[in-house]
């Protein structure tokens, strides 16, 4: 069972080019020219009930769009979509109660009012019972540590508070389908890891289907198994993040600490350095040498600490994207 199908999705976009210079311009207005832009450009993939997947991707890749075909927004061009088997775009109500999206970078509170009003809002928009209301208001509230701020007016709150406010208000209804599109954006540490757990405790308590969308790699390593990746439209990647780390990073982090501060004064022997602060060294060494060469530092000099990592992930996924576009930009 899925709770998300999606087979050969496209949205391609009919742009004007406005071309340049005053003759130009004018002959443009009886011809003009146009190029297609491939937004979605063929994926498909299967999302089963409970997971909480990443979507991954540079700005322009798609990933916005399609939450959009998946919410019922916009239109594809072609292409065929489940969600809790129905077709987004048919917009129909029975549809509309079971998911929510929340966009980072757009509002859905009333600006000048408290917070608690615009839940009332909702409240009448999907009918939701009184007792229903309040139970799941106070649930949310507490889990986001928020409840003293309701009646504050919204344009007050900070922009942590406004975004814990924001997904009050996207969960109220008791969605089975949850469409996050960058939702820590511009937050603090602290509120990004009071938003994060607040997600992670919902998918475990309530088993609600989540795919998110989120430059912060943070978020995708605490909450997704499964992560989606997108470039140019086209899907790069779909299964654990392990797995591209796996690929595409040969190698791996070695840091060292020596004890007393005695350390080699040359480590390109042993790979190489990415940092020296002594009494610590962290080195860059290749997968299958790892075992050797630390072997080699324990049993030569006295090391107080020693750890071996995975590199960032904002670094792989960084080398995913460059060799994309680098094959793109070198296809004929």
């Amino acid at each position: 069972m899925t709770a998300i199908s999606v087979r050969d999705l496209q949205k391609i976009y009919k742009v004007h080019q406005k071309p340049q210079g005053l003759a130009a311009s004018v002959r443009a207005l009886f011809r003009r020219r146009y190029k297609h832009v491939h937004a979605v450009d063929g994926i498909s993939f299967d999302i089963r009930p409970g997971e909480m997947v990443g979507f991954l991707g540079p700005n322009g890749a798609g990933k916005t769009t399609t939450l959009k075909i998946l919410s019922g927004l916009i239109y594809p061009t072609a292409g065929q979509v489940q969600v809790l088997g129905f077709t987004p775009w048919e917009r129909r109500n029975a549809y509309r109660r079971q998911f929510a999206l929340l966009m980072g970078q757009k509002n859905q509170l009333w600006w000048d009012l408290p917070a608690v009003e615009s839940f009332r809002l909702h409240k009448e928009i999907y009918s939701i019972e009184d007792e229903r209301f309040e139970q799941v208001q106070g649930e949310l509230t507490e889990l986001l540590d928020v409840k003293d701020l309701l009646y504050q007016p919204v344009r007050e709150l900070s922009l942590g508070e406004r975004m814990k406010m924001e997904l009050i208000a996207a969960l109220l209804h008791s969605p089975s389908i949850l469409f996050l599109d960058e939702p820590t954006i511009g937050l603090d540490v602290v509120a990004q890891a009071s938003i994060r757990r607040c997600l992670r405790e919902y998918n475990q308590s309530r088993g609600v289907t989540i795919l998110l969308t989120s430059h912060y790699m943070q978020d995708i390593e605490a909450l997704c198994d499964r992560v989606l990746v997108i470039n140019h439209g086209k899907l790069m990647h779909d299964g654990p993040l392990a797995d591209i780390v796996n690929r595409v990073a040969g190698y791996k982090i070695l840091t060292l600490h020596f004890r007393d501060g005695r350390m080699p004064e040359d480590f390109s022997e042993f790979g190489e350095v990415v940092s020296l602060v002594p009494p610590k060294v962290t080195l860059r060494l290749p997968r299958e040498s790892i075992a050797r060469q630390a072997g080699r530092l324990l049993s030569q000099h006295d090391i107080e600490d020693l750890s071996v990592e995975d590199p960032p992930i904002e670094e792989v996924i960084r080398q995913v994207f460059g060799e994309r576009v680098g094959a793109a930009e070198h296809k004929p």
